[in-house]
């Protein structure tokens, strides 16, 4: 399984300066984690807000977090560069600590290379929407077996196939210098589109599935601790989920 452990970061950003963090980010914070065993999944920008950065970072285990966090925020690029990077960051701690639902369930490989700092992506443009739904209850074996079987099967006649679905890791924090949310039980999947329109047309065939209505909905607000989110994320140019 590609990286059973994952964090989802959303960043609030100072006005303005999303830019100047995705191109330090994209050009100095991609291979040097890499280097040190940490996986960069992706890096978006929030479509729906103009000072939201958000990117995927995973791991092999939560011990090797671990040594990966601190190889990484103790080494030269971070010294180097962190001062700039933190003064476009309103807010960093907004993250979620995630494992694939399923052994299906986690974030396949990387069909291309990454194009180098600077140079055009190679693929053509696309949109990401990640669904988080947050739950009262855990989203146990049971439910990702439901998931798997019932759900997954309408989100793609419906256009909107997942490419991963991730839950809660309740382990503790293995770097706590890094903060993340505490006390959430959460379901996340992600899914590729090619632009807004492909995104509400697939919202709208949803909306009016029957099955969806009628057979998932009653099932999912049984569970429902709040109406889930959607982020609408567009793929830096070395982002390679996309």
């Amino acid at each position: 399984m590609r990286c059973p452990v994952v964090e989802l970061r959303q960043y609030t950003l100072h006005p303005g300066q999303r830019d100047a963090l995705i191109g330090l980010f994209d050009r100095e914070f991609v291979e040097s984690q890499e280097a040190v065993g940490a996986t960069v999944l992706g890096q978006f920008r929030d479509l729906d807000d103009p000072d939201r950065f958000v990117w995927l970072r995973g791991f092999e285990d939560m011990p090797r977090r671990a040594e990966a966090l601190e190889s990484f925020y103790g080494g030269p690029v971070w010294q180097a560069h962190r001062d700039e990077a933190n003064a476009t960051m309103a807010d960093s701690d907004d993250v979620l600590l995630l494992r694939p639902a399923s052994a299906r369930g986690g974030f396949p490989a990387p069909v291309g290379a990454r194009p180098a700092p600077g140079e055009p992506a190679p693929w053509p443009p696309s949109l990401v929407l990640a669904t988080i739904w947050y739950g009262h209850v855990p989203f146990d074996t049971a439910f990702a077996e439901f998931f798997q079987q019932c759900v997954r099967p309408v989100l793609a006649e419906t256009g909107g196939e997942p490419v991963a679905y991730l839950q809660s890791e309740h382990a503790p924090n293995s770097f706590p210098a890094l903060p993340v949310r505490v006390d959430e039980e959460v379901f996340v999947w992600f899914a590729r589109f090619t632009d807004e329109a492909h995104v509400d047309h697939h919202l709208n065939r949803l909306q009016r599935s029957e099955r969806w209505r009628e057979e998932i909905l009653p099932a999912l607000s049984k569970r429902w601790a709040k109406a889930p989110q959607r982020l609408r994320l567009v793929p830096t140019e070395r982002s390679i989920l996309r």
